[in-house]
């Protein structure tokens, strides 16, 4: 029962925390529910005797105190809840609001929405039947939406005599799969909601168990703070027109925004003042926002921003992307493909993404991991890679806990949910810096025709992409022999070659793979204007980054997919390094835990998994010199005279 509070607990009486109760249909989360609040005096006045005469018309033999929380005449004829319910008390330390989450396999869309919302998780295991279907799932979904407060009741141990060496068993089996999953309860507690043992009180049947009651563990949990410390995050939700002034209506996600601040708002990347901050009621000495608040912000310039941007300091900005990894719970009934389309949403973005691969698609029963996966079906975690048309203002999960949780529609309909992981993805947004001022293109005194005309062949780009192990470099060397052979102009630039000195200051963190090919793709496109037949053999994994260098030499690249799967390319090894990165030596290796994403539509694909080498040389070589001979006078003179138009 609730007692007076001291002066220290009186302040935690202003704070409220959110505890997600989840767990296998028909493991008594209801009734556990509808015993706490009867236990700590919550339940309205005559509700409980309402409880007892309806418990008494059905025959039971007991109060169901399930009845409190079965709100929905569906629920009472069907006996199992259907969606979240959220139901208000207090202990003598703090207030709580207690999220009922359904544990029917068919309405994990509503656990999903109220455990996303919780600060905390109760997960209800029948003593019994022990850890089933639902339990796996809900404690995996648990883990995939960051909750780290997890207390674990043993359930229903009236229906076993109270033996502590059943509770024993099922306690060692719900820890074994968390700890499977990486995830480690901080309470693990026998009780009889039915009966109100370990729930409040400690009741009279388990003194083999010295542990905190129910409540205690509830005390014990801590309410998140707000998140001023992390990096600012502020939701446009809306612009306003209010006079003369334009007021960008949100909510500030995470960090602090302050008047006189100034705020990138991400991905248009423009950036302005803050000049004044405006809540309702009006506050006129208003000068800053925390985390949590809504807002309205005034700006010293107009610029561009609209529902869905975000708004960051300078410093420390949200990542800009078109391409994400997401670790996802698929809730949709049609399958998630590869080429479907969805729309996503976090905090206020949204955009419509395309399933670019699925990585991963993993069992909960089990944790088997299948990496061939063709879709991912209903009710099914997958890891996927999801493509925008735009780029997207993202941050990782585990960064911005906000702003990193994402939801996937179909329509209208809510069809998967989950965080982000931008391992092995680079940030764009250094890829899309203005050059420098003061900068102007010089116009050669040798013109591109003349240069065709006397070596008799064009120039052109032509690159190789692939697993490491694929033949990249051995084809590369290969046809650079057979065409100067031929009497072809030819240079091969290759991944490990131009590390020495054109990239030996740069690492193999996703921004620095992504520099090194942005560099390779200048100089290549500077050699194909000066005739050269360049070819270059880098694994370059991202779409992204080839199409960059695509652009640098629009009509001189090729794109050449030197196919191999990982298994053969593995098994190849030529350099070892497959094997260092399975023994942990090589951190974000592509194809081992750094992904690669094969060219979506290449000019030439050559199957070394498949073919021998003089198959595939001859297959490229016949490819080049078809581009680099075909109409060579009229290509170089028409290409002399689009430039001199141009200039």
């Amino acid at each position: 029962m609730n007692t007076k509070p001291t002066q220290s607990e009186s302040v935690l009486k202003y704070q409220q925390l959110r505890v997600v109760i989840v767990g296998h249909v028909d493991h008594g989360k209801s009734t556990l529910i509808g015993r706490l609040l009867y236990d700590t005096d919550s339940l309205p006045a005559g509700k409980a005797e309402e409880i007892e005469k309806v418990s008494a018309r059905r025959g039971a033999e007991s109060i169901e105190w399930s009845f409190v929380l079965d709100a929905f005449q569906a629920e009472r004829d069907q006996a199992v809840t259907i969606d979240t319910t959220q139901i208000w008390f207090s202990t003598a330390l703090r207030d709580y609001v207690i999220i009922d989450a359904p544990g029917h396999r068919e309405f994990l869309k509503n656990m999903v929405s109220g455990a996303a919302a919780a600060d905390a998780a109760i997960l209800v295991v029948d003593a019994a039947e022990g850890v089933q279907e639902q339990t796996r799932r809900h404690a995996y979904l648990l883990h995939l939406l960051g909750l780290r407060q997890v207390a674990v009741v043993i359930n229903k141990m009236d229906s076993q005599g109270y033996d502590a060496e059943r509770f024993n068993e099922v306690a060692k089996d719900v820890v074994s799969y968390l700890q499977s999953i990486g995830m480690t309860p901080q309470h693990i507690v026998p009780l009889s909601a039915r009966h109100g043992d370990m729930m409040a009180g400690r009741g009279d049947h388990m003194d083999w168990y010295q542990g905190k009651t129910l409540v205690e563990i509830l005390d014990s949990f801590e309410v998140a703070a707000p998140p001023v410390a992390r990096a600012l995050r502020f939701a446009v939700q809306d612009v306003y027109r209010q006079d003369e002034s334009r007021i960008i209506v949100g909510r500030v996600e995470t960090g602090i925004i302050r008047k006189g601040d100034t705020v990138c708002f991400s991905p248009a990347g423009e950036k302005a003042k803050v000049t004044s901050i405006a809540v309702w009621p009006p506050q006129d000495d208003k000068v800053e926002a925390r985390a949590g608040e809504a807002v309205g912000i005034t700006l010293d310039q107009k610029i561009f921003v609209e529902r869905g941007h975000i708004g960051s300091h300078e410093k420390n900005m949200p990542m800009l992307s078109n391409v994400l990894r997401a670790n996802i719970f698929w809730l949709g009934h049609e399958p998630l493909a590869v080429g479907n389309s969805y729309k996503i949403r976090y905090a206020t973005h949204e955009a419509m993404v395309t399933v670019q691969s699925i990585d991963r698609v993993i069992d909960t029963q089990d944790l088997a991991q299948d990496e061939d996966g063709a879709a991912v079906e209903r009710n099914a975690v997958a890891e996927v890679t999801l493509r925008a048309r735009h780029m997207l203002p993202i941050d990782p999960y585990i960064d911005n806990f906000r702003t990193g949780r994402v939801v996937l529609y179909d329509g209208y309909d809510i069809v998967g949910g989950g965080t982000v992981n931008m391992e092995g993805y680079a940030d764009q947004r250094r890829m899309m810096k203005p050059v420098s001022d003061n900068i102007y293109a010089v116009t050669h005194l040798t013109s591109y025709p003349e240069r065709v005309r006397r070596q008799g062949h064009h120039g052109g780009v032509f690159w190789f992409t692939g697993l490491s192990g694929a033949g990249k470099s051995t084809l590369g060397m290969l046809v650079e022999k057979q065409l100067f052979e031929k009497g072809y102009n030819t240079y091969v630039l290759d991944g490990d070659n131009v590390r020495h000195g054109l990239c030996a200051d740069l690492g193999f963190s996703p921004e620095d793979r992504a520099e090194n090919i942005r560099r390779v793709g200048e100089v290549a496109a500077l050699q194909a204007d000066a005739g050269l037949i360049t070819i270059t053999a880098f694994i370059s994994p991202y779409q992204d980054d080839r199409d960059r260098a695509r652009a640098a030499a629009p009509d001189r690249f090729h794109e050449i997919f030197v196919k191999a799967d990982l298994r053969t390319c593995e098994k190849r090894d030529p350099k070892g390094l497959y094997k260092k990165a399975r023994d942990g030596k090589i951190p974000e290796f592509t194809g081992i835990d750094s992904p690669y994403e094969p060219p979506q539509n290449p000019e030439l694909v050559v199957d070394t998994e498949k073919n021998d080498i003089e198959l595939c040389v001859r297959q490229i070589v016949s490819y080049i010199e078809q581009q680099v001979t075909e109409g060579v006078t009229k290509k170089a003179e028409a290409k002399d005279k689009d430039k001199a138009l141009a200039v």
